[in-house]
This record gives structure tokens, C-alpha cells and sequence, in this order.
């Protein structure tokens, strides 16, 4: 359990069901398990270097839901749970039902969430990994069937990536500056952080109400959108990412599938 919470379970469970979601429209359940199980692997990944990472200054101020920092989990051990998920991520996403392009797109995925960690984090460009993961995922799955996603899809993807990193990172704002940690979410502030989480969000929301003529995409984005200044910081990341859930539901359910 320790080692699971060391992982940022729940992110890593929301983008596994969005995985399982999406490879629902285009494979049977089997495959569709195999390939959530793979994503999976790779957010266990992600999750694992960061708090292996930010050890030291997790430790530094007394993180009590950090597991690593409390000395409750040794750094070997999630060290080599890293090596074993990528054991098996990387032949899972090569081999399994993603197949050779969407299996490269998906561990370049795993990829900007493990550089994010160790360097894009302190940088003015730390929305880029999170563009390029989220709109890599929809992309990977598509490709296991021989096709690209819709541009539209790709490109709400990774809008939605730019609003999840600066909703996830708002929480942890002061003590990010704190320990010198200064991406683009810390040099704007909280208020323009949000402001920005926000406006992705009903961005991507006119993009998919378009695509599926779905008319309550938008003003349920608005409403998460004012949402994020009345909630406590803790809980903006979890409505974003239910917000992600929801649309993916909406999207597979109205369109089939999301195959141009």
C-alpha cells in the first residue's frame, strides 16, 4: 500500500480508466484491459520517479502523505519497482495490442512524464510534457488500429494536459516556490493559473460540444471552471480529472468511436 501511494494513485487510476475508455470504442474488452494495463505501467512509472525525485524536499517539509519522505518506504524499493514496471511497460507497449507506432507514442508519453519530473518541472516550458502525454494517449490507442485520431481530438488532448498541469500544480504552489521550484504555474501565481486551467477547459469543452453537438459540454466546463476558485486547491486537480472522465464517456458513447 505504501508503494501504491508513493505512485499518485489517483491520477494514475483516472488516466487507466480514460485508456481503458477510449480502447473500449476500438477493441474487445480483453484487449482493452491489456491495453489500460499497459498505460498503467507507465503512470506507475511517472508517478514513482516524482516523488523519488522531490525525496529531499518532500522530506524537507514534512510531507505526511508522502510515504517516501517519511522514511516510510526506502528509495531502493521504489527504485526498483520503477525497473520492474518498465519491464514491463516498454515490451507491453511494443509488443501488446498498442503495436509498434502507438506503442513509441505511448512510452514517449512515459517519456515527457519522467522529464517533467527530473527537469521540465523548474522551467518555463513545464506545460510541454503534459500537452504532449495527454495528447498522445488518444493517438496511441488510434494507432493500434491503423489511424490517427481526428486533429480535433489531438489537439483538446493536449489542451487539456496544459489545464491538468496547472490545476495539479496551483496546490502545491507555495511550497514548490518554497523549495526553488519555479515552472510556469509559479512564476504566473495561483489566480493566473486557474484562470488558465479554466479557459483550456472551456476550450476544450466548445471543441468536443462541436464534435458531438452535445450542448451541456459547456456550460458543465464553465461551471468547473468557477469551481476551481471556490474549492479548496486539494480538490481542483480531482474535478479536472473528473471533468476528463465524464468527456470521454460523452465522447465514446455519442460518436462509436473516435476514428476520423
Amino acid at each position: 500500500m505504501r508503494l501504491l501511494r508513493t505512485s499518485h494513485p489517483g491520477p494514475t487510476m483516472v488516466v487507466t480508466l480514460i485508456a481503458f475508455l477510449l480502447a473500449c470504442s476500438l477493441w474487445p474488452i480483453g484487449s482493452s484491459a491489456l491495453i489500460a494495463f499497459t498505460i498503467f505501467t507507465g503512470q506507475l512509472c511517472v508517478g514513482w520517479t516524482n516523488d523519488l525525485v522531490d525525496m529531499e524536499i518532500d522530506r524537507h517539509q514534512n510531507r505526511t502523505d508522502k510515504p517516501l519522505a517519511q522514511g516510510l518506504i526506502s528509495a531502493s524499493t521504489v527504485s526498483k519497482a520503477i525497473y520492474v514496471a518498465l519491464l514491463f511497460c516498454i515490451p507491453l507497449s511494443i509488443f501488446g495490442p498498442l503495436g509498434l507506432r502507438g506503442g513509441l507514442v505511448h512510452l514517449l508519453g512515459v517519456g515527457c512524464g519522467i522529464s517533467y519530473n527530473f527537469f521540465f518541472k523548474r522551467t518555463l516550458l513545464s506545460p510541454i510534457p503534459y500537452a504532449i502525454a495527454f495528447a498522445g494517449l488518444p493517438t496511441s490507442i488510434a494507432l493500434s488500429k491503423g489511424s490517427l485520431p481526428p486533429a480535433w481530438l489531438i489537439f483538446a488532448g493536449g489542451i487539456f494536459g496544459i489545464s491538468a498541469h496547472f490545476t495539479n500544480v496551483v496546490k502545491d504552489l507555495d511550497r514548490d516556490r518554497a523549495a526553488g521550484i519555479f515552472g510556469l504555474p509559479q512564476i504566473l501565481g495561483a489566480r493566473n493559473s486557474q484562470i488558465i486551467a479554466g479557459s483550456g477547459l472551456i476550450v476544450v469543452a466548445l471543441i468536443l460540444q462541436s464534435a458531438t453537438q452535445l450542448i451541456f459540454l459547456l456550460p458543465l466546463s464553465i461551471l468547473v471552471f468557477l469551481s476551481l476558485f471556490l474549492v479548496p486547491r486539494r480538490y481542483s486537480f480531482l474535478l479536472i480529472m473528473l471533468l476528463a472522465v465524464l468527456d470521454v464517456i460523452v465522447l465514446v458513447s455519442s460518436a462509436g468511436d473516435y476514428r476520423p
